[in-house]
């Protein structure tokens, strides 16, 4: 590729926008009842709250991981295509004028709006509407670092990082990409089990509310290995599938694994182990009867299914350099506790696949939680809680658009950020978009879906 002749730059057209694939993503999220649910629940002292909350959502559906990024949407005829634009300096005060309480009126919002979407998108949940449908509901958190000692809330968690912790509850099926159901800003220093039990809760309401309907298994990581998490599950009368901490009691039952009761198993995918730094094909499971959490009142132990897969070790190289034999069969275990009905291959795959929701946090971090832009932990709390919202908006439009797996920052490439000129003909507005466009097909598609009146209800 080469520039054909000299060019002279000039930026005087007031009817081109970059980013004319919020037209029909903010389309469908106000049909899916954003606006309204802004007004309704936020209360926050601020004049047009729902307005302003809904061009942050924007902003960031377009890229902006900023206060001053919010500006991109200010430019060309941004202003004809849509009402209440506002600068950065008037949405970083509306920011931080929220309270804990506002937060979680937005968490409300978020909620509500995912039930709006997928009713007007049901591939969001692909394979959980049915009685006999499963879905998964993944929790995990992380440590966003953030520099300077005025923010509010930093502090040193469990990585020595200086920032904040956000913990993120997922939800996906075998057929859908993953949603956000809950997320939640927290201090640095918190453990990442705090709290567990009322966000996978939530969590849970939130996930029947959007459609699901079959079988729900909660899954995490050993840092949620405890009765809140497991108890919330239980409460909900739901599965869980959480990674067992190798305490005396789980190294005995382990051990107590008759050799005959391992089965081979080679999975299609190789699996790294971060431990050993290695890719490995292929591994040995088993199960035994478990009583998990025995230290706690009779009440509160849980009778379950300790599932392990073990690795076999690399062998060190003997002293001349060669690979000594083995005399002795070494292994890496991996268990985790669950109550569901699967087989253990089957239950041992389902809960390796927790790992989707480390793609949830890499996509907030690759947008809009590359920061938390302000100083005020409330106005970083309610960021986080509009980055959600952006998110699942974002996911809607990709399924509507038939790109069902595409991350967020392909959907700012392919359907968001489409550059357009806005011209008039009788009383309506014409985008013209670039001909050629790749993603053509899936920009129109998302465009119908989003300009179509509702499907009717079904019984």
């Amino acid at each position: 590729m080469k520039a054909s002749h000299t060019i002279r730059p000039v930026f005087d057209d007031p009817n081109l926008v970059s980013a004319a694939g919020l037209v029909p993503a903010m389309l469908l999220a106000e049909s899916a009842g954003l606006h309204d649910l802004l007004a309704e629940q936020v209360s926050v002292a601020s004049p047009n709250a729902a307005v302003k909350a809904a061009s942050v959502v924007g902003g960031m559906l377009a890229g902006a991981d900023s206060i001053d990024d919010l500006d991109l949407l200010r430019h060309g005829g941004m202003d004809r295509l849509f009402a209440g634009v506002l600068a950065p300096s008037t949405l970083g005060t509306f920011l931080r004028s929220f309270t804990h309480g506002h937060v979680q009126q937005l968490d409300a919002v978020g909620a509500g709006l995912l039930a709006g979407l997928t009713r007007r998108v049901p591939g969001m949940i692909a394979g959980a509407a049915t009685d006999q449908g499963l879905a998964f509901l993944d929790v995990d958190d992380t440590i966003r670092e953030v520099h300077g000692y005025r923010k509010q809330g930093a502090g040193y968690g469990y990585t020595r990082v200086r920032g904040l912790n956000i913990q993120v509850a997922a939800l996906s099926t075998p057929l859908a990409a993953p949603v956000i159901t809950r997320a939640r800003l927290r201090k640095g220093s918190t453990s990442s089990a705090r709290g567990a039990g009322r966000m996978l809760a939530q969590a849970i309401t939130t996930a029947r509310a959007a459609g699901v309907k079959g079988h729900l298994l909660c899954r995490a990581d050993s840092a949620y290995y405890g009765w809140a998490f497991v108890g919330a599950a239980l409460r909900a009368k739901v599965w869980f599938s959480v990674t067992a901490r190798m305490t005396k009691k789980v190294t005995r039952a382990i051990a107590g694994i008759a050799e005959d009761d391992w089965q081979p198993i080679k999975y299609p995918h190789a699996v790294f182990d971060e431990a050993e730094q290695r890719w490995v094909s292929d591994a040995q499971v088993a199960e035994v009867g478990f009583v998990a959490f025995t230290g706690r009142r009779k009440a509160e132990h849980v009778p379950c299914r300790l599932v392990v897969r073990r690795v076999k070790r690399l062998q060190s190289l003997a002293s001349d350099g060669s690979q000594q034999q083995e005399l002795i069969a070494a292994y890496r275990h991996h268990a985790f506790i669950t109550n569901t009905t699967f087989g253990i291959v089957e239950a041992d795959q389902f809960h390796r696949d927790h790992a989707i929701v480390e793609q949830v946090i890499a996509e907030l971090k690759d947008g809009p939680l590359a920061h938390l832009p302000s100083g005020k932990y409330a106005a970083n709390a309610a960021w986080v809680a509009l980055a959600v919202i952006a998110f699942n908006i974002a996911r809607a439009a990709a399924v509507a658009a038939n790109l069902t797996k595409a991350r967020w920052a392909t959907l700012r490439r392919k359907l968001i950020n489409v550059p357009a000129r806005v011209a008039a003909t009788g009383r309506r507005l014409v985008l013209h978009l670039p001909t050629h466009w790749p993603w053509a097909d899936a920009w129109e598609a998302l465009h119908v879906v989003a300009t179509s009146p509702p499907q009717p209800a079904t019984t």
